[in-house]
């Protein structure tokens, strides 16, 4: 596996990193425990090094598998892991008050079984309390040895500017891939300019751009998918044309399109590390093999052209989430 640095942090991890969340929340119900920790490991042993949690998955519950997972092999890994909700419940809203940032990291460091957080995000920003507050009090943190590096979550330019100016942002985690390409307009060369890493989340467009999503898909009350715009029938169907793009060049790449969506990520900077997750093994080794696809110039410039042809249909997320939305 390929190493990446996060900007110009100095902190180093896997090119492509394994986002923990679908473990136990998210995409239907959680995966078995022991085959939970097994597939965490199985992603170690394959040369993951960059291990993607947060208080707010199950909650609680994705820190304490991934604490257990990875306690024998602490030393070798990154862990990032998040606060930023009530009672780590995005439903409750957003609290990012120092007294529980705080409350939120020694909770964090007890279920991860460490004594130190390598990657901590602000989740989420909140409007009620000053960025500048937030970042602040993860300098604190950073201080006193129990974080090393600061980061920020689906922030807007303005946030991200105000934070590092007070406590430098390592990386920022937003959702990037080919579904979703709005940080190219003004993220990206924000990220390019302050030097902070940038770590996709969804890099498979939350699995659409596989091609294994059946257009007329019915999904579970408990997949969040199945309360998104984007992933309605009359999106799924409309929108195939980009799923069509994406078969047609693995096909040519002798690769699947998982692969492909993840090279893409991967060739655009050289600081971007994407944390696809998965709850299958096999899933796991297949997106893994995408950082060793090699897409050239001209076929980045062919997918360019062909992807500022398409238009998709449907938001990504529903007006009832206002508060995931960046700001």
């Amino acid at each position: 596996m390929h190493i990446r640095t996060l900007g110009r942090s100095g902190l180093e991890v896997s090119a492509l990193g394994f986002g923990c969340m679908g473990l136990s929340y998210g995409y239907g119900p959680a995966m078995d425990r022991k085959d939970a920790v097994a597939l965490i490991r199985a992603a170690h042993e394959r040369g993951v090094t960059f291990f993607d949690t947060a208080e707010a998955y199950g909650p609680l519950v994705n820190e304490d598998v991934v604490g257990e997972a990875l306690e024998p092999v602490r030393d070798q890994v990154v862990i990032a892991t998040k606060f930023g909700f009530v009672n780590g419940v995005p439903a409750q809203g957003l609290d990012s008050r120092p007294e529980r940032i705080r409350q939120v990291v020694e909770g964090a460091l007890s279920r991860l079984r460490t004594d130190r957080i390598d990657l901590l995000y602000q989740h989420r920003v909140d409007p009620n309390v000053p960025v500048e507050d937030v970042a602040g009090t993860v300098k604190e943190l950073i201080e006193a040895g129990k974080v090393k590096h600061f980061g920020m979550s689906e922030a807007g330019v303005d946030s991200i500017r105000r934070a590092h100016a007070v406590q430098p942002v390592t990386a920022l985690q937003s959702e990037y891939s080919m579904f979703w390409r709005e940080p190219e307009a003004e993220i990206l060369p924000l990220l390019e300019e302050l030097g902070i890493g940038f770590v996709p989340f969804a890099p498979l467009g939350k699995g659409f751009l596989t091609g294994k999503l059946d257009p007329k898909v019915v999904f579970s009350k408990d997949d969040f998918r199945s309360t998104v715009p984007r992933f309605q029938a009359d999106a799924l169907a409309a929108n195939q044309a980009l799923v069509d793009l994406v078969k047609t060049i693995a096909s040519e790449k002798s690769c699947t399109p998982a692969q492909i969506a993840l090279a893409w990520l991967l060739a655009q900077k050289p600081w971007i590390a994407p944390i696809p997750g998965t709850t299958k093994l096999e899933r796991l080794e297949e997106n893994l093999g995408g950082a060793d696809v090699t897409l050239t110039r001209d076929d980045l410039s062919r997918i360019k052209q062909a992807l500022n042809s398409i238009t998709l249909l449907g938001e990504r997320y529903p007006a009832s989430h206002q508060n995931l939305i960046n700001r």
